[in-house]
């Protein structure tokens, strides 16, 4: 086997009974990932403006009656948490596209064994396999 070989797509680690994964496939899943990424940061950057001129209209609001504050404090509460899961969800991309680069994607984080590629090209930032996903949801 050349060094060729070893690296890249065909290096990724399968299930048994699965193919070894094509430089076109993990192109897909490469350019998949990136697209979410450069997505996942916009959607971060409008909420993060949206929750900016949320919080500059506040001293304008101070005339607001109850039922409009709460309002209000609800969708800046909705904000963040929107931006917060945009923000775990891109994380979880930058990581899924690093291990890539390293060679390591599609390795079980908890248990060592290959995740699946079918689990991947379905959820491509998956970082359990399905077993240890499972007993991680049981807890």
């Amino acid at each position: 086997m050349t060094a060729a070989e070893r690296s890249g797509a065909a290096a990724l680690p399968v299930r048994q009974g699965e193919r070894r994964w094509t430089e076109a496939e993990l192109g897909r899943v490469r350019s998949q990932l990136a697209a979410e990424a450069t997505e996942l940061r916009g959607d971060i950057e409008r909420a993060e403006s949206d929750i900016a001129d949320r919080l500059g209209d506040a001293v304008g609001d101070a005339g607001d009656d109850q039922a409009d504050v709460g309002a209000k404090a609800y969708e800046r509460e909705h904000e963040l948490a929107l931006a917060h899961n945009a923000r775990e969800l891109l994380t979880q991309t930058e990581r899924a596209l690093a291990s890539i680069e390293a060679g390591t994607y599609g390795m079980c984080e908890s248990c060592g064994q290959p995740v699946g590629k079918a689990r991947l090209q379905a959820f491509p930032r998956a970082v359990l396999c399905v077993a240890c996903k499972q007993r991680e949801e049981r807890r």
